[in-house]
Parts: structure tokens; C-alpha cells; sequence
């Protein structure tokens, strides 16, 4: 069965229900927004469970339906909760966005802190890894079919040197991608992944030399934008990406074509 594109952008989400992590700033904030303005329900999941709050105030206050909800994707039982309570508030779960992510030190993988590494590891790996165990089972008990976004990185294909937690994990989250999509693409619920090359976005630390030297490596002469990042994944939650599944998006600024 085809299914058409959806053309009004202000509906195609209406009376569903998105659950994105590490919604309080940057690119899950920016997807929140979006999704919400397409009609969704956003469930803003964050560690910092007073900016969850702010965001999802901040939504409500522009006319978005908006609830917020402290996550720790660390940790499985407080993933089960967040999804739990998405649920009890929205009445179910149609859409996810598994964007928690921390950037960690830099050295050399001959000098890599081993508890900095385990850090980086779980938040960014295991907690897409406890995400999907709780969302999908949801998804699939409902019988409606679904979408799930995983927000990896263009470090899910290439290295960059001093990273080397960051890259395995953004690695890892890559081949769960597409495991779930395979394993859930017959049970009408789709499974992608993004990469965005460097955001601007306040995960990003760094003085001006640094900056312009990160700007340096992407043809495209800037950085990204989280509203630009926010864009791909609509799309691929939405019925216009509907034979979309178990993929992988770079959105790089021609940064991995040189």
C-alpha cells in the first residue's frame, strides 16, 4: 500500500504523541519545536529536569501541547519511566527521537581516561540501546505502527582523532539502527538514524580558533543548525518518508564527501 506525502506540514503530526530525549536545548529542543508545530504531543525527556521543565513551559506558553519529564538514559528503569509516563499523559506513544548525548574529553585512545570512555559509552550508546528496548514494545503493542529517529553523528562513519568514545558509540548507534529497522519494518514501525556533522549548538564549547577550525573542515564554509537538523527528522517521522527504514542520514554539509 502507497501512501501519499503529506503536503500541510502545521498537521501531519496531529494526534500523535513524540517522546525526544535530551529535549531541554539544542537539536532535541529544535525537533520538540517542530514536531509540536506539526501537531504532535512532545514529551521533553532531559537529565536536567529543571530546563525539561522551562522547554516544555516555553512550548505551552507559544500554543504547543507540551509535557516535560526527567530521564536519565543511563539507566533502564528511568528510560521504562519516561516512556511510561509519555504514555499515561499523551495515551500512547507514536514517534521517538533518541538524541541524549554527551561529547566527553579528548586524547588519544592510547591515553583515553577508561571511566570517561564508560561514561560516554553508556549516555550515548546504551541509553539509544535502553530507549529502543522500552519504545519499541510500546509501539508494537498498539498496533499502529510507529517511527523512532536515533541521533547519531557523521562520527558514526568516519574517526576523528582524540575521540575515540564519542566515535565508538556513535558507531554503535549506527548498527542498532538498522537491526531494529530490519527487525520492525514488517511491523509498520520505521527505524532511522541521522548524522549531523558539527552543530552549532551549546554542546559545543570551544574559542574561536577552535570554532573556525571545526568550520574549516565542512565545504559548505558553516556549521549546522539544530532547526536545520530538526527538519531531517520530521521528515523522517512523517508518512513522506514512509518506505524509509533501518538508515542512515548524513547531513554533513559535504564534510564526509572529501
Amino acid at each position: 500500500m502507497t501512501t501519499s506525502p503529506v503536503s500541510d506540514y502545521t498537521t501531519e503530526f496531529s494526534g500523535k504523541t513524540a517522546l525526544i530525549t535530551g529535549a531541554a536545548s539544542g537539536i532535541g529542543l529544535a525537533t520538540a519545536r517542530r514536531l509540536a508545530a506539526g501537531g504532535a504531543n512532545v514529551v521533553i525527556a532531559d537529565y536536567n529536569a529543571e530546563g525539561a521543565e522551562k522547554a516544555a513551559a516555553q512550548l505551552q506558553e507559544e500554543g504547543f501541547s507540551a509535557a516535560a519529564v526527567e530521564v536519565d538514559v543511563t539507566r533502564p528503569e528511568s528510560v521504562e519511566a519516561a516512556v511510561t509516563f509519555a504514555v499515561d499523559t499523551f495515551g500512547g506513544l507514536d514517534l521517538a527521537v533518541n538524541n541524549a548525548g554527551i561529547a566527553g574529553a579528548t586524547a588519544p585512545t592510547g591515553a583515553y581516561d577508561i571511566d570517561t570512555y564508560n561514561r560516554v559509552v553508556r549516555t550515548n550508546l546504551d541509553g539509544v540501546f535502553y530507549s529502543l528496548r522500552f519504545e519499541l514494545p510500546v509501539m508494537e503493542a498498539a498496533g499502529k505502527g510507529g517511527a523512532i529517529v536515533n541521533v547519531a553523528s557523521i562520527l558514526g562513519s568516519v574517526g576523528f582523532q582524540g575521540s575515540p568514545a564519542y566515535v565508538a558509540a556513535k558507531h554503535g548507534v549506527v548498527g542498532l539502527t538498522k537491526t531494529a529497522g530490519a527487525e520492525y519494518a514488517a511491523k509498520g514501525i520505521r527505524v532511522n538514524a541521522v548524522g549531523p556533522a558539527f552543530i552549532d549548538t551549546p554542546l559545543l564549547t570551544l574559542d574561536k580558533a577552535a570554532y573556525d577550525g571545526l568550520v574549516a573542515l565542512h565545504p559548505a564554509g558553516r556549521l549546522g543548525t539544530a532547526e536545520e537538523v530538526a527538519e531531517l527528522i520530521a521528515f523522517l517521522l512523517s508518512e513522506r518518508a514512509s518506505f524509509i527504514s533501518g538508515s542512515y542520514h548524513l547531513m554533513d554539509g559535504s564534510y564526509t564527501a572529501v
